[in-house]
């Protein structure tokens, strides 16, 4: 069973994962895209190694930064930035599925930083499903991958945050932030139609999250293959634990709002 459609020039699912390390990455976006496919969803052909929709990459790298600039400053984007951003989005979407296959069907895509643009997604598709699932920023800040703070720091980061302390700690503002941005809208103006996964959890209790997750999607199959055939925690699941007292101390001042939050923290 399906769940009903009720525009179908929208996207029924978007699933955004913010691990930073591809080998963590790819075991996080294959569990929930083989519960998405059971779930009878077209996630698109042209994907990458972790099932990431290529199409949208380039919008991504095009976008990202002005939109999360301008929100960050309270200012909208130009009228021609905006107009662009919208053409450059529906021709990401043309590229990634044609419109002809999304009529009628469910569908969606795959893309960890479509959540730095969860406002725009959510104006563009207001009925879109949006799966947050997000890992302990402790570990992501350790990973020796930073592309997102990278790419992206500066748009999210203040310069004064910019300039604190070590990297890792740069990398855990940017979690923070853009996990709770994302959280706060989700909560506030998708309601149902935002999800929100601890990976942990997904990796201790597998059988319940996807059924949190199938319920979520309004998709009736049996959860217990899924559960315990897709989902493997890696070898650096809390990895954060092996570091020293310091660098933890470090994280966790940097990281405290959204770790209590989330449920990482007392």
């Amino acid at each position: 069973m399906s769940s009903r459609i009720e525009h179908n020039d929208e996207a029924n699912l978007q699933i955004t994962v913010r691990a930073y390390k591809p080998e963590v990455r790819k075991h996080l976006l294959e569990a929930i895209a083989r519960i998405a496919k059971h779930a009878g969803y077209n996630l698109g052909t042209n994907l990458n190694a972790s099932e990431d929709a290529l199409e949208l990459y380039a919008f991504h790298d095009t976008w990202i930064n002005p939109f999360v600039s301008a929100q960050r400053s309270g200012h909208a984007m130009t009228p021609w930035q905006s107009a662009r951003m919208k053409e450059d989005f529906y021709a990401a979407l043309a590229r990634h599925i044609p419109e002809t296959e999304r009529r009628g069907a469910l569908w969606g895509w795959k893309a960890p930083r479509s959540i730095y643009l969860l406002p725009f997604l959510q104006s563009e598709c207001p009925h879109i499903k949006f799966i947050h699932l997000l890992r302990d920023g402790r570990d992501m800040a350790l990973s020796q991958n930073q592309n997102q703070l990278r790419k992206h720091g500066e748009a999210v980061l203040s310069f004064g945050e910019r300039l604190f302390g070590s990297t890792v700690e740069r990398s855990m503002l940017l979690w923070e932030k853009v996990n709770l941005r994302a959280a706060d809208f989700g909560e506030s103006h998708m309601h149902e139609n935002y999800l929100r996964v601890r990976f942990e959890d997904l990796c201790a209790a597998p059988l319940e999250t996807t059924i949190k997750i199938l319920n979520f999607l309004e998709i009736v199959i049996d959860p217990g293959g899924i559960a315990h055939s897709e989902i493997t925690p890696p070898k650096t699941l809390g990895r954060w634990r092996d570091r020293s007292p310091r660098i933890i101390s470090k994280l966790e001042r940097a990281g405290a709002a959204a770790l209590r939050q989330f449920g990482y923290l007392a």
